[in-house]
């Protein structure tokens, strides 16, 4: 057992952490202090509960609305604390505990959500709501509430709601199984070099990096490659030896698909439980209960949104690969084209056509100085001072903190941390999160508690962090969330943030990656890690040059995924035998290499089966229909403009869910997106 005091308990009973705005204090926290507090702070939820459900006073929004607001705070705190940690620093020891932690969780949501006492309080405010002289965040809260409840069971029978408490017990453990397993299949992979031959291509950095990798495991002399991103995508870039390539490939693209940790019965088991869920609820699908809390609304709207930009990627993709299959075919008298050699031939296309390599930037992106840049973007649009603080507790010593104030009043603005490199207890990918939403917390309004994660090139022993292009890009677009998620304004933490419709929720971070685009933008950061001289502008020439390189493939792809998810959750679920089949036949028409036989996507598309994008993942090409509209309003009035960048923060960042997304962007562009500004962009109109 720790020695350690339990933070949670301590917080508890005294009402404080004792830390700085009170940052979580994860230097005292121990893995043995979850299921205590879980335990204490369920019990004092409840306790909270039972006065709402005990008073006798006519419901209306200060002892209903506010007091459910509030009222599982505690659990809240331990749980968030907990599924952070899942994700970005977690032992076995607290991957284990999420067969604990998730079915009493969704044992307590189905206790709050189907509970007939507290949904008649809840209820008879949204039948009063006009007459409560409520403000519009208020009156937004009350139909939010409403319609989460009746989504959510309230106004079942009894035995449709204990079938519902069932299913939701079942789903509680697959999210995390899904991911553990997924963890646990990339950690798996291992592939050693013992011939410096064999590493013929790879950038040298790449190389230095495989070489501390292998000395790492105790292999001093060998080369380890891993499926982490930043070890595996340099070697599908530049490594000449297809094997190799091959090898990896294969490798990547069938983690947990037929092998130890295998997810094809969760897949299956997850798509009917959502489905039954749905239909128990009175939806057709999966994909139409989700989207009713949409811009897109329905199926039918989301999957006519894919296919308007099916034919143009479908055309320019086939261009992009017959064009690639002409340059290796004069180079090397083979068209063959597989899927592990498209980065490989693409990047030697790319250096061809437009004199560009995309390695050549890697010595301008040093991660210190493109963090440096994020922030210097941040202060000239919206005014926001970053200062490194040393004394916030952090839950990983690679991970840093920073006070974000606003440079002319010196208001706090919250706390943002940061954690950028690959570990083996951390899943792969990148992401926003909070520690403490904006919002009505503690019996106040508080500042948030935001952070990014990410899984960035390493440093190695003589050279810092370089990032690439695509690194640079991902960057921005988790800072993009965070500012959502550091200006919100809102007085509710359920409708602030990011805590917004999916499909809109990328708007703010998407919109970021722009910047990395313009010379106006990268000179702002963008300096030789050695020298300190500035990128040279024919450099960032032949970069916006190949921009569009293969737009019309990586389109098709991320259409690819979006079908796949839409398939998944509006097919019916018994008709599915197969997770392979399934997917091949939902993907056919997007498909543009031929199926390699053992790999598969679903198994470890993370986004849909643990991540929260399910019927969602088509809202990264949505939303990128709103950010090039209003990037286009940026460049139109100057792409640090004062004028747009405020009704940007204050009509998009500030404002969280408080007010329909199609609202917030009319107020911010003045009309509704164009919807051909994406087509625009990509040149694909």
């Amino acid at each position: 057992m720790s020695t350690k005091q339990n933070p949670f308990l301590t917080f508890f009973s005294t009402g404080t952490f004792g830390t700085p705005d009170q940052a979580f204090p994860f230097d005292q926290l121990d893995v043995t202090h979850f299921m205590p507090a879980l335990d204490e702070a369920l019990k004092i939820s409840r306790a909270n509960l039972q006065k709402i459900r005990e008073n006798t006073a006519p419901a209306n929004f200060e002892n209903t609305l506010l007091a459910l607001e509030t009222f599982s705070e505690p659990a809240e705190l331990v749980t968030g604390i907990y599924f952070n940690l899942f994700s970005s620093e977690a032992s076995e020891a607290l991957q284990a505990l999420a067969k604990d932690i998730s079915p009493v969780m969704a044992a307590f949501q189905s206790e709050v959500n189907l509970d007939p006492v507290i949904f008649q309080r809840v209820k008879e405010v949204y039948d009063n709501r006009e007459k409560l002289n409520l403000n519009a965040e208020q009156k937004r809260l009350v139909e939010h509430s409403f319609k989460n409840f009746a989504r959510n069971g309230a106004l079942l029978a009894a035995d449709k709601k204990e079938k519902l408490k069932a299913i939701d017990q079942e789903l509680s453990v697959l999210s995390p199984k899904f991911s553990e397993n997924l963890l646990k299949a990339t950690n798996a992979f291992e592939l050693w070099i013992t011939d410096a031959a064999d590493l013929k291509g790879l950038p040298e950095g790449a190389i230095e990096a495989a070489a501390m990798e292998a000395e790492r495991k105790g292999k001093k002399g060998q080369w380890l490659i891993t499926l982490q991103i930043p070890s595996y995508l340099p070697a599908m870039e530049y490594l000449d030896k297809r094997e190799i390539r091959e090898k990896l490939w294969r490798a990547y693209n069938s983690k947990s698909f037929q092998d130890s940790f295998d997810n094809q019965a969760t897949v299956m088991k997850t798509v009917e439980l959502r489905d039954a869920r749905a239909k128990l609820l009175g939806y057709k699908t999966h994909a139409a209960f989700v989207l009713e809390e949409r811009m897109a609304e329905t199926p039918e709207q989301v999957f006519g949104f894919l296919e308007k930009l099916y034919a143009p990627s479908r055309k320019a993709a086939d261009q992009d690969i017959k064009e690639l299959r002409e340059f290796r075919k004069a180079k090397e008298g083979t068209d063959e084209i597989m899927p592990w050699d498209f980065n490989y031939y693409s990047e030697k296309l790319k250096a061809e056509k437009y004199h560009f390599n995309a390695e050549d930037l890697r010595p301008y992106f040093k991660l210190e100085n493109v963090v440096a840049g994020v922030f210097e973007h941040a202060r000239r649009l919206y005014g926001l001072k970053f200062e490194k603080r040393t004394d916030i507790p952090v839950y990983h010593p690679e991970v840093t903190t920073f006070q974000v104030t606003d440079e002319k009043t010196g208001e706090n603005i919250g706390f943002f941390y940061q954690d950028f490199f690959p570990r083996e207890t951390k899943r792969g990918g990148a992401w926003m999160t909070t520690f403490r939403d904006q919002g009505f917390f503690q019996g106040a309004i508080r500042r948030p508690h935001v952070s990014i994660v990410c899984n960035f090139t390493k440093p190695t022993a003589t050279k810092p962090s370089l990032l690439s292009y695509d690194e640079v890009q991902t960057l921005f677009h988790e800072f993009g969330h965070a500012l959502h998620g550091l200006l919100s304004k809102c007085t509710y933490r359920s409708l602030g943030g990011t805590n917004v419709y999916w499909d809109f929720v990328e708007l703010p971070s998407q919109i970021m990656e722009n910047w990395t685009k313009e010379k106006e933008g990268l000179d702002l950061f963008a300096k030789h890690y050695e020298t300190g001289a500035p990128i040279p502008a024919d450099l960032i020439q032949k970069m916006i040059r190949a921009d569009k390189f293969q737009a019309g493939y990586f389109s098709l792809r991320q259409l690819n995924f979006a079908f796949l998810d839409m398939n998944w959750h509006t097919a019916e679920p018994s008709s599915i035998k197969d997770v392979a089949a399934f997917e091949a036949q939902a993907t056919a028409k997007t498909q543009i290499f031929p199926k390699v036989e053992g790999t598969n996507s679903s198994c470890s598309f993370g986004h849909i089966f643990a991540g929260g994008y399910s019927a969602g993942y088509y809202s990264y090409k949505w939303a990128e229909v709103l950010d090039a509209d209003a990037f286009e309003f940026f460049k139109e009035k100057g792409l640090f403009n004062a004028e747009v960048a405020t009704k940007f923060r204050d009509n998009i960042l500030s404002r969280g869910g408080t007010v329909h997304p199609m609202e917030l962007y009319k107020s911010f562009r003045g009309r509704e997106p164009d919807p051909d500004a994406l087509l625009r962009r990509d040149g694909l109109s």
